[in-house]
């Protein structure tokens, strides 16, 4: 796959289509089994609030990966992201009900860098809390 986005259509400014993404406990158990990290403060009620937080979190590389699909989705090829990184800034709380928790992306081209590449910074949100802070995307676009 290629990047299906031209560089050269692209400026500062260039606003990705937001999007939200439900997370449950079922979303965590699940994300457990595939990543190998059963740190019990991701399922276990009782445990995370032990230990000081409000109540289950979800895992902060699951909300970094959930954060990054904003740019492959825009971009069409996951392989156009060059880098990556965010820094965590509050958790994502995960109740245990129907519903669970909702984190919600956006994006904007920060900046057109040489190379075909652009730097996508990225905003994640849930429960009206900013939950990556720094979230930049270096991706080489066709």
């Amino acid at each position: 796959m290629t990047a299906s986005i031209a560089h050269e259509t692209v400026e500062v400014g260039t606003e990705l289509p937001a999007q939200s993404f439900p997370v449950t406990r079922a979303t965590l158990v699940q994300y457990a089994g595939a990543s190998g990290d059963f740190n019990p403060i991701h399922w276990n009620e009782k445990f995370a609030r032990e230990v000081g937080l409000p109540d289950v979190i979800a895992h902060g590389m699951f909300t970094m990966a959930e954060a990054i699909r904003v740019v492959t989705d825009w971009a069409g090829d996951p392989g156009a992201v060059v880098e990556y990184g965010v820094r965590f800034t509050k958790p994502v709380v995960v109740p245990n009900d129907a519903t669970g928790a909702l984190i919600e992306v956006s994006g904007k081209v920060a900046a057109v860098l040489d190379d075909n590449r652009v730097r996508v910074d990225l905003t994640a949100t849930s429960g009206d809390k900013k939950v990556l802070g720094m979230a930049r995307a270096v991706v080489r676009l066709a």
